[in-house]
C-alpha cells in the first residue's frame, strides 16, 4: 500500500503524529475515520497524487500517532484540539494553505478546522457525515438505532472500553462487515492494518473522540451556530448509510457561505474503499471548479 510514498512521523507541540506524503503540486490533507487509520486512503491517495502533493495522517488517539489521556471535559479530542494538530501538521510540512478531505471522524475535525482556520483551507471535503450539532438535535428512534455508537461510546470510561476490549477483534470486525456495503471492498492488508492498532489505548482515545463529539464539540458548535465555512465544500455520502436519513445536501448548504455541491454514492460506509474511483474523480472534479 502507498507505493512511492514516505512514512514520516511529524512531532509538534509533544504530539506525534504519523502520516504517508506522496506526490507532487497542490497539498490535499486526507483524514480517516472510526475505527479506521489513514490506510483507508490506500486506493485514493496514488490517484490524487498524480496531481496533488497527498499527505495521509493519523488523527490524534488513532493508527501509530499519539494517544494522549483523556480529561474530564474531553478538551483533549475536541475537534478543535484535533484539527489544530493537523493545521501544525501541514505547517511543519511547509503548506501554509491546502485542501482537507476527511471522511467520518475526519470530517468533523476538517469542519472545524474549515472554521478556525479559514485561511489555511482552501477547500473542505466531507465524506459521509453531517454536523455533529445536527446529529444530536434531530435524533429520533430510527436515527438513535443507526448510529447508536453515538450514545454507546460516550458512556463513562471504563464502561465501554471494558466492554469493547473484551474482545476487540469480533468488535472491530462486526463494525467493519456491519458498515461496508460492498464485499470484499476492505482487504486483507488494510484490515490487517487497522487491526492492528486497535489496542486498548485506541480504544480508550476513540471513546474520548465520541465523548468530546457530545459534549465540548457541541459547545464549540453552538458558539459557532452563525459561522459559515467560507471555503468551496464537497460532500459525498453513502446512499444506503445514516446519510439516507438526512438531506445532507441541505444540511451541508446551511454551513456554507459558498459554493457547496455533492451526492451520494451507491455503497457503505467506507467510500474510499468501496468506491475508490469514483469518490476520487469526484474529488479531483471539484478541485479543478
Amino acid at each position: 500500500m502507498f507505493e512511492g510514498f514516505e512514512q514520516r512521523s511529524v512531532t509538534t507541540n509533544e504530539l506525534s503524529s504519523n502520516l504517508v506524503q506522496g506526490g507532487s503540486g497542490p497539498a490535499v490533507l486526507l483524514l480517516h475515520g472510526y475505527p479506521q487509520t489513514h490506510v483507508i486512503w490506500h486506493r485514493v491517495a496514488p490517484i490524487l497524487a498524480e496531481r496533488f502533493t497527498v499527505i495521509c495522517s493519523d488523527l490524534r488517539g488513532y493508527g501509530d500517532s499519539s494517544k494522549p489521556p483523556g480529561d474530564p471535559d474531553h478538551v483533549a479530542y475536541s475537534k478543535r484540539v484535533m484539527a489544530q494538530d493537523q493545521v501544525e501538521v501541514m505547517q511543519s510540512l511547509g503548506f501554509d494553505r491546502f485542501v482537507v478531505v476527511g471522511h467520518d471522524r475526519g470530517g468533523r475535525v476538517a469542519h472545524r478546522m474549515a472554521l478556525d482556520y479559514a485561511n489555511k483551507v482552501s477547500h473542505l471535503a466531507v465524506l459521509d457525515i453531517v454536523p455533529t450539532r445536527t446529529m444530536y438535535a434531530t435524533i429520533d428512534q430510527e436515527r438513535a438505532t443507526n448510529v447508536w455508537r453515538f450514545f454507546f461510546l460516550i458512556q463513562p470510561d471504563p464502561f465501554p472500553e471494558h466492554l469493547i476490549g473484551a474482545d476487540p477483534d469480533f468488535y472491530l470486525r462486526w463494525t467493519l462487515d456491519h458498515w461496508c456495503g460492498t464485499p470484499g471492498a476492505l482487504t486483507d492488508e488494510a484490515v490487517a492494518e487497522y487491526r492492528r492498532c486497535f489496542d486498548a489505548a485506541t480504544i480508550h482515545a476513540t471513546c474520548e473522540d465520541y465523548r468530546a463529539g457530545a459534549t465540548v464539540d457541541l459547545v464549540h458548535d453552538q458558539a459557532d451556530q452563525e459561522r459559515k465555512v467560507s471555503c468551496p465544500l464537497l460532500a459525498l455520502w453513502s446512499r444506503t448509510g445514516s446519510g439516507s436519513l438526512y438531506d445532507v445536501l441541505s444540511e451541508w448548504r446551511e454551513r456554507g457561505a459558498g459554493s457547496v455541491r455533492g451526492r451520494a454514492l451507491d455503497c457503505g460506509h467506507f467510500l474510499p474503499e468501496e468506491r475508490p474511483e469514483e469518490t476520487t474523480a469526484e474529488i479531483a472534479a471539484f478541485l479543478s471548479e
